[in-house]
């Protein structure tokens, strides 16, 4: 008789969206309801596909903010897992060891959460013995490795180990209980159910090992369809392993190419042909997209001042679509001095030359922008500067899109004036 289990990690419930909270509030409760609709989707599958078990490896909480009622949310859920005789597993990673509700909540007994030294939950199933082995991080801060700290493998049993780990290091994250997969498939467990990088991987070798990524993404870099994977454990001890999608808000970006494009209306409707594409292609119930307009068009300028009409345009044809949400509208047109390269003469062209060529490229101009923005980003919480790049080599990269953008507005404003343009 075969073992079956969910295994899930870093829902980062109560996650805030400052950022996207203040371009668009209703779609960011959108996307904050989405991790705790996702968790009713896992929830679910594990009900449908009658699993023993699920297995979430860590981050089910975003932090200390957690709030009374998300709790009440996860004990409902937990609940009819409980009801239905089907066991959860969970570790605390670097976000949930913070969370001082998930220390009190009471968890039905069906529920075992492993705490800071090593344990291992011996259990049967048919003819097989199942070992489940689980440490969770004692504190927010785990620079060292976990693995040594873990259990041998159970002799003849099914062994599977949880563990929130960053492994070797991924961009974007801090190191968190580091290690190598080649010592993983060495340790001689069957199934590692890993958790921590918001990315799917699965890493081959003598044990199944899989980072699962998380089940609902929350902002651009967290794009794409998100699932869980749905483990059995046959009577012969081999394992399967399947996705199943669980994200119910899909951000995506989406290109358009305004090429040639030289009426307002047209490019509103390329853009709407551009969203039904890739809403054909969203396999979750919602998609947030963010769009990125390029080419060489004579509408630069006026779309370059007005890009928050051409958003309100796109969003009202999100609308027409259907569950299509636009999170934000990206200009990367060529600039309109070399659209313009026939009009040398033309003094907006000039000044916009003389701004690039002159102005930005003064270094105590550039200085000056960089304290300015170094003043605003301390303004901000920690969690809203990630726009500005996570290291001193991307903030550079964020000023000179700033200057460079900073003077195409300024002559695209100054070009739609002189035209006329309303």
């Amino acid at each position: 008789m075969a073992y079956r289990f969910v295994h899930t990690a870093d829902l980062h419930l109560d996650s805030p969206l400052r950022s996207l909270a203040l371009r668009n509030a209703e779609l960011a409760d959108l996307v904050s309801d989405a991790s705790r609709q996702a968790l009713i989707v896992i929830v679910d599958l594990c009900l449908e596909e009658q699993v023993d078990a699920l297995v979430i490896a860590g981050d089910l909480y975003d932090g200390e903010q957690t709030s009374m009622k998300t709790a009440r949310f996860l004990a409902s859920q937990l609940e009819r897992l409980h009801r239905a005789g089907i066991g959860v597993f969970k570790i605390r990673g670097n976000h949930d060891a913070m969370s001082k509700i998930a220390r009190e909540l009471v968890m039905p007994h069906t529920v075992k959460i492993f705490g800071g030294h090593a344990e291992t939950v011996e259990a049967t199933k048919g003819s097989l013995s199942i070992a489940i082995h689980g440490l969770s991080f004692a504190k927010p801060q785990a620079p060292d490795p976990l693995l040594p700290k873990y259990k041998p493998p159970v002799a003849g049993a099914v062994n599977i180990g949880i563990m929130h780990t960053s492994l070797a290091g991924s961009a974007g994250h801090d190191v968190y209980a580091p290690c190598n997969v080649l010592d993983l498939h060495a340790w001689g467990f069957d199934y590692w159910a890993l958790g921590h990088l918001h990315q799917r991987s699965q890493y081959p070798g003598t044990a199944t090992i899989i980072m699962p990524g998380m089940p609902q993404g929350r902002d651009i870099n967290e794009s794409g369809v998100k699932t869980v994977s749905l483990v059995t454990v046959a009577d012969d001890r081999t394992v399967t392993v399947e996705e199943r999608r669980t994200s119910i808000a899909q951000f995506e970006r989406v290109d358009v190419d305004l090429t040639g494009v030289d009426d307002w209306r047209d490019a509103a409707m390329a853009i709407e042909a551009a969203l039904t594409a890739q809403r054909d292609h969203t396999a979750s119930p919602h998609l947030v997209a963010r769009l990125r307009l390029s080419g060489r068009t004579p509408l630069s300028w006026q779309l370059r001042r007005d890009v928050d009409l051409m958003q309100a345009e796109a969003e009202q044809r999100g609308d027409r679509i259907g569950r299509t949400w636009i999170e934000k509208l990206e200009l990367a047109f060529e600039a309109p001095s070399i659209l313009a390269a026939e009009s040398a003469a033309d003094p907006v062209i000039e000044l916009g030359a003389l701004m690039r060529d002159e102005v930005i490229a003064r270094s105590g101009f550039r200085d000056d922008v960089r304290e300015m923005v170094r003043d605003l980003l301390a303004d901000l919480p920690p969690e809203s500067r990630a726009f500005a790049g996570h290291d001193e080599a991307g903030f550079e990269r964020f000023i000179d899109s700033l200057l460079a953008d900073g003077a195409e507005d300024i002559a695209a404003r100054m070009k739609a004036a002189e035209r006329g343009d309303s």
